[in-house]
């Protein structure tokens, strides 16, 4: 029988085959043992997700929440949150719980770029400073827990940082000087913090960012006039703090603006022309200061406000008839000021119930029992 011999093509194909199957690389050992005690440190009774945290399996390709570099096998996300669409939690029927700490060896995955670790309710203690010395890190989201301690004091290392969300946590102290030097920064969440001191007076160099939610939180001092250069902000929230002073003029200049949201605060002096009559402008809630002067008559056919909160203040004068030549108003509520005069009639005052104009010094008409 003819011995057969192997073609300088199919030796060339294995040769290939063979460098193809080399470059598959499995969880480095080093990040492996990493994970084992950042998962040590943490503890999820509800639906057994550190049950696939196996030793005699690849964290890279078996670990729930687990991705890794298809190259190098370095570990680049860990993404597990408390309240996700996964099956897991789907076929538990139920959100999930985790308690415990974060544990400093996080910092041992040196390629980390994402790290989310949110919605559980339950985690305490402090973020680890050394988390600032991940230089690839690009999403760090923590939010819904009982984190205590203050931001990072270097938190501005983080320099490809687009997203930082720290949202209804514990934490305390000042916005770090360091953080506006995060100028990828697009996304920036310390909603329903204890988070104290004044906003940074540079806080405008961060010309990435579309949103910026402080609300609920000990802010105080004056809304930075830096913000006036931020071109990309859409979503401002900086409700239920102890802001001072008034509203800026320029603020009704940001062209891409469409939520604003700064009720609950010590605001005073009139409510700017120019910030009502933004045509980009979907939802205004300045309720809830000491802001006085009448409401500014700049409402035109360009108006689509979802909603406009004007309630509790020390408004005077009478409501602006240009507001029935609005495009849409969906929400209105002028209520507990001081205005006076009829209520317009038809659009939008026709679908609106007495509650938004109740408790004013001398408003009469429908819908309100008061006739003129």
């Amino acid at each position: 029988m003819r011995k057969l011999l192997a073609s300088p093509f199919s030796s060339l194909l294995a040769v290939v085959f063979i460098s193809v199957i080399s470059v598959v690389r499995c969880c480095s050992p080093k990040d492996q043992t990493a994970l084992n005690a950042f998962k040590s440190s943490l503890s999820e009774p509800n639906l057994g997700i550190f049950n696939t945290w196996s030793e005699n399996t690849d964290c890279c390709k078996e670990w729930y929440g687990i991705s890794c570099d298809p190259d190098s096998g370095r570990v680049t996300d860990i993404s597990l949150r408390g309240e996700s669409e996964d099956a897991i939690f789907q076929k538990a029927g139920r959100s999930g719980y985790m308690s415990g700490s974060i544990d400093p060896a996080v910092c041992d995955l040196t390629a980390l770029t994402s790290l989310v670790l949110a919605d559980w309710k339950g985690i305490t203690g402090e973020i680890p400073p050394c988390i600032t010395s991940l230089a690839s890190l690009r999403i760090l989201d923590l939010a819904g827990n009982k984190i205590t301690g203050e931001i990072p004091a270097e938190i501005g290392k983080l320099s490809k940082l687009a997203v930082l969300n720290l949202a209804e946590n514990q934490m305390s102290g000042e916005i770090p000087a360091s953080l506006t030097s995060l100028i990828e920064l697009k996304h920036l969440e310390l909603t329903e913090n204890g988070i104290t001191g004044v906003i940074p007076a540079d806080f405008g160099s961060l010309k990435m960012l579309s949103r910026v939610l402080l609300g609920r939180n000990e802010l105080t001092g004056s809304i930075p006039e830096s913000i006036s250069g931020m071109e990309r902000l859409a979503d401002l929230d900086l409700s239920k703090n102890h802001i001072e002073g008034p509203i800026p003029e320029w603020m009704g200049n940001m062209k891409v603006l469409s939520l604003l949201n700064l009720d609950c605060n010590s605001l005073t002096g009139p409510i700017p022309g120019s910030l009502l009559s933004n045509s980009g402008l979907d939802v205004a809630n300045l309720s809830r200061n000491a802001l006085e002067g009448t409401i500014p008559d700049v409402f035109g056919s360009k108006t689509y406000l979802v909603s406009l909160d004007l309630s509790h203040n020390s408004l005077s004068g009478r409501i602006p008839d240009s507001l029935s030549s609005a495009k849409f108003v969906g929400h209105l509520d002028i209520s507990h000021n001081k205005l006076c005069g009829r209520i317009p009639t038809g659009f939008p005052f026709d679908h609106l119930e007495a509650t938004s104009f109740s408790d004013n010094q001398c408003l009469c008409g429908g819908p309100l029992t008061t006739s003129c």
